[in-house]
């Protein structure tokens, strides 16, 4: 299944691009759009230089005519479905989603729908013709928390790019299990698990990560912790912490058995046993607008969920 634009653009090639490659003219004439897809355009005879085929290493002279047709490949378009939204910013150029725990971001194995992809497109059709329903990174379903989206072509160019050199900064707040003394760092690499296909871990073939993290709260059993990321792996920070011994709280995969601290009271031992999604929520986000140049910094409050196991730690940790 194909979804073409509805307009067909023409550009003229400057003359101080005589000599280059036609695909790198065309980056310079079609910011919007990526070098890579621009070359597939040409190679399918989507793009055309005087209404001629050309091949993406071609030379332009200066002063051809280009006629692009951009159509995007969108084969198994999720369907566009109804699903309440948090937005927590949104403009002409992207959004800023406050998505809640529970909630899948991309459809896929065991998650044809119902998901945030699907409500994106419910809600913007636009996103259609953008990768990802323009979903710049991603959460794991149980993570609450804000995700940035693109709405336009160049948006999203400019936010996987920033992303890429890492100047999208990301902040999380986590519990975790065990009381950690001060602040830190873990730089140990992540690759899929050796026997948990479906797990990651640090593994010496694993991918460069970093993550770093300060205390803000010491609870008699667990520790409230801030974190930022310097990398972007699959389930980074879970696995950073399990590494240090100190796995986020309520996490199924990487934590540990349920531990009820010695002398807890009804009310935690009740929380503790009923919290069962890792305790982790990405709070902000801070980046460069890629319309405005302007730095934005989004934040969005704990959920309630984390609010509530927080209330009944500081509860405890009065009575100790």
């Amino acid at each position: 299944m194909t979804s073409p634009e509805t307009r067909k653009l023409e550009r003229t090639v400057p003359p101080e691009s005589a000599g280059r490659r036609l695909d790198q003219a065309l980056a310079q004439l079609f910011p919007e759009f990526s070098r890579s897809r621009l070359q597939e355009w040409i190679r399918s005879g989507l793009a055309l230089v005087d209404g001629a085929r050309k091949r993406p290493r071609d030379p332009v002279q200066g002063g051809e005519c280009i006629h692009l047709h951009p159509v995007y490949e969108i084969a198994g378009q999720p369907e566009a479905q109804e699903i309440p939204l948090t937005i927590a910013h949104e403009d002409s150029e992207l959004l800023v989603i406050n998505k809640p725990a529970g909630l899948v971001v991309h459809p896929g194995a065991g998650n044809r729908d119902r998901t945030l992809v699907n409500a994106l497109l419910h809600r913007f059709p636009e996103l259609s013709g953008i990768p990802r329903a323009g979903l710049v990174h991603r959460l794991d379903k149980d993570t609450t928390g804000l995700l940035l989206v693109a709405r336009t072509l160049s948006a999203h160019k400019a936010l996987v790019a920033q992303l890429a050199e890492r100047q999208i900064h990301r902040h999380y707040a986590a519990i975790v299990v065990g009381r950690i003394i001060a602040g830190g760092s873990v730089d140990a690499p992540i690759g899929r698990h050796p026997k948990k296909r479906t797990h990651m871990a640090v593994v010496q073939r694993g991918r460069p990560a970093v993550t770093h993290y300060r205390v803000q709260q010491h609870f008699p059993a667990h520790t409230l912790l801030s974190l930022a990321l310097e990398s972007g792996r699959t389930h980074q920070i879970r696995v950073h912490m399990s590494h240090i011994g100190h796995p986020l709280l309520g996490d199924p995969a990487y934590g540990r058995r349920l531990h009820i601290p010695t002398g807890a009271s009804a009310a935690l031992e009740q929380t503790l046993r009923t919290f069962h999604r890792q305790a982790l929520h990405a709070c902000a986000l801070e980046f460069e607008h890629p319309g405005t140049g302007e730095t934005l910094r989004i934040e969005a409050p704990l959920p309630e969920d984390m609010r509530a196991l927080l209330a009944v730690l500081g509860e405890a940790d009065q009575k100790v």
